[in-house]
């Protein structure tokens, strides 16, 4: 299983601040948790699509190829604004 949080906007547009996945071979990266998302939610997929949205593998932040296993929690964060 892969557990996928989502904070911030991501979350609204998600319905949800967590999803768990069967893990699958197919399912190897982030970028590929992305697009299996594509099918269900395309408005997600979109937003995950921004350059700007941050993903996290175990609690670091990591790159849009980072292998992923079973067992492992991956964050996707959007961009951080304020002031």
């Amino acid at each position: 299983m892969i557990r996928v949080l989502f904070f911030g906007a991501l979350a609204d547009i998600a319905g949800r601040e967590q999803l768990d996945l069967t893990w699958q071979p197919s399912l190897d990266s982030p970028a590929a948790i992305r697009l299996a998302l594509a099918a269900s939610a395309p408005a997600l997929e979109r937003a995950l699509q921004q350059p700007q949205v941050l993903v996290a593998r175990n609690l670091d932040q990591a790159g849009w190829d980072t292998p992923v296993a079973d067992g492992d929690e991956i964050a996707f964060m959007p961009p951080v604004t304020g002031g």
